[in-house]
């Protein structure tokens, strides 16, 4: 009898966590497990607005998949998904084609422009390492040009970023720490350099309490970010964003846009029921209709029965949608029955720069500051164990023994 081959797509946190707890349950005789993914490193994706700002150097952000996971045990596949063929149990790449028993599609997210005109072509996008280097990249080498009198434009200094959620907001606090420097290192005085968040909605940070909200965007504030909240943009030129009702254009020499983001595009490509961009599952984490085809992380929507409406996607999620496909599979491996995912919330931290924060941990227990600040590092660190071991967090980990 030949031994199941179960197939992981994707080694973000949904998926490498799936591969890591597999291989931990499973012996070398119950199943054959293979992870695929389009490079040989993972990303720690909730520190991308750290490399994009410059706040952290880009190689801090990453480790090698071979590092956390036995390639003697799982077979290791760096290449890009195409199309996965349910009908077949086949996943086509670029360069060859797997075949699978059991499928575990976890290929992350995709930045969502929601149709606006221009911001496909014309803004940056935090949605990879690479991604993130090449904003670093040109914000400074915007200031550079400045400082020689190549550009003349002080709109060549101002920083806008679009969306108020958590990866915009995160981002312009650490913006707020490297733009100091960067106007030091080039002798540009400080008031002539802006950091500008747009926010169609009438607030920023929706998963946070106004308390908390409020504090947020005064600290921000304080330190020079300026916010057009309420704003919508209409569309985004190579200028800059035009937003609001009167279509005024803010320019700027670097736009970001942060806000929204979608699975990846394989989903539909592979021909399952896509909806705002992300498959709703079902309650074990399985794609509707199928018996062993689990979507997970960025790609899938989990409701949280008691609200009805889906769990915010984040990196506690997506770990624990990972151990919990992992402990499925190997249910379904030996007959018994397959349990429904619940969701143990943590809590939720966002970083306003390199020493301030907020926070809403154990059961409404609210932080800010330099607290919270702290906290944010325990998590990123409980991350990094959760899903790269002890080998990750001793070489990448945020708090250092000395």
């Amino acid at each position: 009898m030949n031994k199941p081959k179960i197939v992981v797509l994707g080694a973000g946190y949904a998926g490498l966590t799936a591969t890591r707890k597999l291989a931990q349950k499973l012996s070398p005789e119950e199943a054959e497990i293979v992870l695929i993914n389009k490079h040989n490193y993972h990303y720690e994706a909730t520190w991308l607005h750290e490399v994009a700002a410059g706040t952290i150097n880009h190689n801090q952000a990453r480790y090698m998949i071979s590092d956390v996971v036995n390639p003697k045990r799982v077979r290791l596949i760096y290449d890009t998904v195409v199309e996965v063929k349910t009908e077949d149990q086949r996943v086509v790449l670029e360069n060859s084609e797997v075949e699978y028993d059991y499928l575990v599609f976890a290929l992350g997210f995709v930045t969502n422009t929601f149709g606006i005109k221009g911001m496909e072509d014309n803004a940056f996008f935090i949605q990879d390492i690479d991604s993130a280097r090449i904003i670093r990249e040109h914000i400074e080498y915007k200031f550079a040009q400045y400082s020689s009198g190549e550009s003349t434009d002080e709109s060549d200094l101002t920083v806008l970023v679009g969306g108020g959620g958590f990866t915009g907001i995160e981002f312009v606090g650490e913006l707020a720490e490297k733009i100091p420097e960067l106007c030091k290192k080039y002798d540009i005085p400080r008031n002539k350099a802006r950091i500008i968040n747009v926010e169609a909605a009438p607030s920023i940070l929706p998963v946070f309490e106004e308390d908390l909200v409020a504090y947020a965007k005064k600290s921000l504030e304080d330190r020079g970010v300026e916010f057009r909240i309420g704003a919508a943009i209409s569309e985004c030129t190579e200028e800059g964003f035009i937003v609001g009702e009167d279509n005024e254009l803010i320019k700027a020499g670097t736009s970001v846009w942060t806000g929204g983001v979608m699975g990846s595009p394989v989903l539909g490509k592979s021909g399952f029921e896509v909806f705002r961009g992300k498959v709703n599952v079902d309650a074990d984490l399985r794609l509707p209709g199928s018996e062993n085809v689990f979507i997970i992380g960025d790609c899938s929507w989990t409701m949280d029965k008691e609200t009805g409406k889906p769990y915010p996607p984040t990196g506690q999620l997506a770990t624990q949608e990972g151990a919990h496909v992992a402990a499925n599979i190997k249910n379904a491996l030996y007959g018994l029955p397959l349990t429904d995912f619940v969701f143990d919330n943590k809590g939720t931290v966002a970083s306003l720069g390199i020493s301030d924060g907020i926070g809403n941990i154990l059961n409404g227990v609210k932080l800010q500051g330099k607290p919270a600040a702290a906290m944010k590092k325990v998590v990123d660190d409980r991350t990094l164990l959760v899903v790269g071991g002890p080998k990750a967090l001793l070489k990448k980990g945020k708090y250092r023994p000395f």
